[in-house]
């Protein structure tokens, strides 16, 4: 090692001329750090965790063993922890993850005697269990109220190809409205129709269903588009247009829109000979603030 001494080039004399070599070690640029001096900033990996884990999750501890955070290969939590990834710590030591914490707690009890959350805490859970790719907590959720309920009512409104697409559209409409009238709320007209054909009073002793055939050129005599912000239907299934209002209320209020309805009458337009349009008319006010 060599020790460079305080003694400046201006008071050295002749006799203390040093040698190239050592003028070079004097004046050598900082050397670029090693290896070791590099694991000292950074772990080198493979990384090893002790059996017991402390655990720093979006500032909320906890604790668990190793074993129970690789309980599932194909997790996040499983690969996060193999060793072959590098995971910081807090100035505590612990292995910090940089989530929200307040439903890992129900993630750990999953991956420990498979506990389900309470029902209140199941759509969240659900998020958490998607994140860290939780596959067997993602199936038992699942198969729960309200995720059970959600899947059959997701299979309802998959008959309806353009449903999301109006909802937007609805959105889209009252505020519109609403900023240029300067106003709180904005209406809207949203017809929500079950069956293809428009039903008439006069239609129903000569048939038994609501659903009944005609032929191709009588269908175009009954085409026509009622009067109205946004149309939803026709579709085929036991649920009827209430329940469909109430999908469009629940996905509009689940995204903190304020909305009422209440039917205004039906579209009453004359088609053909004594056929007029019944189709049920919604008035729907969203309220912004």
């Amino acid at each position: 090692m060599v020790v460079v001494t305080g003694q400046s080039k201006a008071s050295a004399t002749p006799d203390d001329a040093m040698s190239s070599s050592d003028a070079e070690d004097d004046f050598q640029e900082p050397a670029t750090p090693t290896a070791t001096q590099a694991g000292q900033a950074l772990p080198l990996l493979p990384q090893q965790f002790p059996e017991v884990v402390p655990l720093n999750v979006g500032g909320m501890f906890f604790t668990t063993r190793l074993s129970t955070l690789r309980r599932y290969e194909d997790t996040m939590l499983a690969a996060m922890f193999s060793g072959r990834h590098y995971i910081p710590t807090d100035a505590e030591g612990r292995y910090f993850i940089d989530r929200d914490g307040t439903y890992f707690g129900d993630i750990l009890n999953f991956l420990r005697s498979g506990d389900l959350p309470p029902r209140e805490r199941v759509r969240s859970v659900y998020k958490e269990a998607q994140y860290y790719s939780i596959g067997p907590l993602l199936d038992n959720l699942e198969d729960i109220q309200p995720l059970k309920g959600e899947k059959v009512r997701q299979a309802f409104l998959g008959l309806m190809p353009y449903y999301k697409d109006h909802l937007e559209r609805i959105v889209e409409i009252a505020k519109l409205r609403a900023m240029q009238r300067k106003a709180r709320f904005a209406k809207l007209k949203v017809c929500v129709f079950k069956e293809e054909m428009p039903i008439t009073p006069y239609e129903c002793p000569h048939f038994n269903s609501l659903r009944f055939e005609r032929s191709e050129s009588e269908a175009k005599l009954f085409e026509h588009h009622c009067e109205v912000d946004v149309s939803f239907g026709p579709w085929e299934a036991v649920a009827d247009v209430y329940d469909l209002l109430h999908c469009i209320v629940t996905d509009l209020s689940a995204r903190g829109i304020a909305v009422d309805h209440q039917c205004i009458g039906v579209c009453d337009k004359h088609l053909i000979n004594h056929y007029y349009c019944k189709r049920p008319i919604y008035e729907f006010k969203i309220t912004w603030w």
